[in-house]
């Protein structure tokens, strides 16, 4: 892994300034104010809402609470998506600060899945690491931690401590020299146009030729459609972490420095502003 830790260190500490307020519904024994949260980009939801939980119970009566859930402009927001992609989708090119409304009634099961405890949310991280470490090494690298490299990964995004994270996390991002890079590059393409929850295939960082793929090249290969044509108005933006790459970036580069602690490259493309 080529060293670049101001890159590691932006992405980790990227944070989303966020307004909770209670939905209008909700009944309550006296009026609640809203809450404000700096959200880490690179967690998820219901690992950082226990403040948010605590301030609206408050004023809720018991009965009336049942398992929280968040909801940004009518659409119901995914928890074991990372909160970071979460805004990229939705919220992108709105002001801040993000407005978001918490719920404790009428779940919608449709749209969202259960999450009960910190360890459903461990669960599904730790799979997102192994699954992105069977595209990169066939498994060897994760296979070949303890249990406690695991507990220490996990703990690192728990607690929010860069460095706890990296000293294992740096493990699954090298390489054999003579590879040049991964076996496949773990990425996933989403887009509020389409039903699909998103786009995943495998790819590899170098052409056969020897040249490293570029993003551009990626997404030519897997969503042609998010590449404005020559002479065309560009329609979409790409965003990875609140900005847009340029479209020469290889795509190992961005593995390396740009994925999200899951190890997977998460690519929003949305609709460029009109205004």
């Amino acid at each position: 892994m080529t060293d670049d830790k101001d890159v590691l260190r932006d992405v980790w500490f990227g944070r989303i300034p966020t307004c909770f307020t209670l939905y209008q519904d909700e009944i309550t024994e006296r009026e609640a104010d809203p809450y404000y949260l700096l959200l880490p980009r690179i967690s998820y939801l219901t690992l950082v809402t226990d403040k948010v939980k605590k301030h609206f119970q408050k004023v809720m009566r018991q009965e009336e609470v049942s398992e929280i859930w968040f909801e940004y402009e009518g659409t119901p927001l995914k928890w074991h998506y990372p909160i970071g992609l979460l805004f990229d989708l939705h919220a992108s090119n709105t002001a801040l600060p993000w407005s978001i409304t918490v719920h404790f009634k009428n779940f919608p099961e449709k749209d969202l899945l259960h999450c009960h405890s910190k360890d459903v949310i461990e669960a599904h991280f730790m799979a997102c690491i192994k699954e992105a470490d069977a595209l990169k090494h066939k498994s060897q690298v994760i296979n070949e931690m303890q249990k406690k490299d695991h507990k220490q990964l996990w703990m690192g995004l728990q607690n929010d401590k860069f460095e706890q994270f990296w000293a294992i996390n740096r493990k699954l991002m090298e390489y054999p020299p003579e590879d040049n890079g991964f076996r496949y590059i773990p990425f996933r393409i989403y887009q509020t146009t389409t039903e699909r929850p998103f786009i995943q295939k495998l790819f590899r960082p170098i052409a056969s030729g020897g040249q490293l793929h570029t993003l551009g090249d990626l997404l030519k290969d897997v969503c042609p459609s998010a590449i404005s044509p020559e002479d065309g108005e560009q329609k979409t933006q790409v965003m990875i972490h609140g900005i847009e790459p340029m479209l020469e970036t290889p795509i190992q580069w961005l593995s390396e420095h740009m994925s999200y602690p899951d190890n997977f490259l998460h690519i929003s493309i949305i609709p460029r502003p009109t205004d």
